[in-house]
C-alpha cells in the first residue's frame, strides 16, 4: 500500500489525550484520519467520533483502518488488541504515542503494516519527538525481506519462514536467494546473501513468480504477445488461459502485456487487453532490436526484420528486464512469453 493512502484512526481516552490528538492531526494532512474520543470532551474539530467503550473502537475498526495511533497507556493498548491479533500479514499498524507527542512507539506490524515507517514520518515532523523502534533488523541495519517485498510490490508467501531467515541474517549466517540477477541486483544490502540457481541450504528465499516451500516473494509477471493478422479475442484468451495454467500463474500475477507496434490495430488483441484491464504497450523495431539478447527463432525476423515479438516485448515492458518464460506457440498463430 502507498503510505500516503493510509486510513488512520487516532484514539484518545481523556481530555489531555484528545487535546494531543487534535495537535497531531496537523502533522497528518496527507492522510485520511478519524479521531476517536469519549463523549462530553471539549474540542474544535469539524468531525469527532465518540465512543463509550474503547474495545468497540478497535473491534469495529480492525479491518477498516490501516493504522491506529493510540494516545493512551501502552498496557491498555496491549490488552485491548490481544484478542484481535490474527497475522503479521494482515493486522493493522498499531502505534502508541505519549500525550506530549514527544515519544512514539511502533508497537505492531512494524514492517508489512507500515508502523515503523509511519512512526518515522511523524517523528521527523515533530521537533524533539523520539521514535523508539524495537524491530531488530531496523536497529542493526540488517536487510529485511518483508520490507523489500513491500517496497517492490512483491506478494509474500510462507511468511512463517521469515523469522528464521531474519534471525539468521542477524546472526551473520549466509542466506541463499534463488532469483534472477536483475532482481538480486536491486537488493540494497547483500551482506550474507548469496545468489543461487539451485537451493543447497535450508536457509533460502525464493524471489520468483512461482510457488515454493521457502519464504517466497512473488514479483508481477509481464507478458509479450504476438499473433497472426485478424486473430480474434477468443483465440487469444484461450491461449492466455492455457499459458497461465501451464505455468501455475494466477490472473492477478499478470501486471501488463505488450506487443510489436505493427500489432497496435489488431482488434482481437485490443479487445483482449480491454477485457482483462491491461494497458497494452507496443514497441517499435528500434526498441526491440536494441536488446542485446538472444531470442527464440521467430517469423517476425523474416517479415518485420526484428528479433522477435513475444520475448523482446515482454522484457521491454517488464520491471527487472528478465525473461523467465520463453515464448510458447498456441494454435500456430499466437505466441506468449513472460518476463519480470
Amino acid at each position: 500500500m502507498i503510505l500516503s493512502k493510509l486510513k488512520i484512526a487516532i484514539v484518545s481516552i481523556n481530555q489531555p489525550s484528545l487535546d494531543s490528538a487534535c495537535k497531531l492531526l496537523n502533522y497528518l494532512e496527507e492522510f485520511e484520519v478519524d479521531i476517536y474520543a469519549k463523549e462530553g470532551l471539549n474540542h474544535n474539530l469539524d468531525k469527532l467520533i465518540t465512543y463509550e467503550k474503547i474495545d468497540t473502537v478497535l473491534e469495529d475498526g480492525w479491518k477498516k483502518y490501516d493504522a491506529f495511533i493510540c494516545i493512551l497507556a501502552m498496557g491498555i493498548v496491549v490488552r485491548k488488541i490481544a484478542p484481535l491479533l490474527q497475522s503479521k500479514a494482515s493486522d493493522p499498524a498499531i502505534i502508541v504515542m505519549s500525550m506530549d507527542l514527544l515519544k512514539i512507539i511502533p508497537l505492531l506490524s512494524g514492517h508489512i503494516g507500515g508502523a515503523n515507517e509511519l512512526s518515522e514520518i511523524i517523528a521527523s515532523r515533530i521537533e524533539g519527538c523520539i521514535n523508539f523502534v524495537s524491530t531488530a533488523t531496523d536497529q542493526t541495519n540488517t536487510f529485511a525481506f518483508d520490507i523489500f517485498a513491500k517496497k517492490n510490490n512483491l506478494q509474500i508467501e510462507n511468511l512463517h519462514c521469515l523469522a528464521k531467515i531474519s534471525n539468521s541474517l542477524l546472526n551473520k549466517k549466509e542466506v541463499e536467494v534463488k532469483t534472477y540477477e536483475g532482481i538480486f541486483n536491486q537488493i540494497p544490502n547483500k551482506s550474507n546473501l548469496k545468489l543461487v540457481e539451485t537451493q543447497s541450504s535450508e536457509l533460502c528465499v525464493n524471489i520468483t513468480p512461482f510457488s515454493d516451500e521457502n519464504l517466497t516473494l512473488k514479483p508481477k509477471v509481464y507478458l509479450g504477445i504476438g499473433c497472426n493478422k485478424a486473430t480474434i479475442l477468443e483465440e487469444i484468451e484461450e491461449a492466455f488461459l492455457q499459458f497461465l495454467e501451464k505455468y501455475n500463474l494466477k490472473l492477478e500475477q499478470i501486471a501488463n502485456i505488450a506487443s510489436f507496434k505493427a500489432k497496435e490495430n489488431e482488434q482481437g488483441l485490443l479487445n483482449f487487453a480491454l477485457k482483462y484491464n491491461f494497458e497494452i504497450k507496443f514497441f517499435n523495431e528500434e526498441e526491440i532490436n536494441s536488446l542485446q539478447k538472444e531470442f527464440s527463432t521467430s517469423q517476425a525476423t523474416k517479415f518485420f526484420n526484428i528479433k522477435g515479438v513475444a520475448e523482446p516485448s515482454s522484457i521491454l515492458v517488464s520491471k527487472y528486464k528478465e525473461l523467465i518464460i520463453k515464448k510458447e506457440v498456441f494454435n500456430k498463430k499466437i505466441t506468449i512469453a513472460g518476463a519480470v
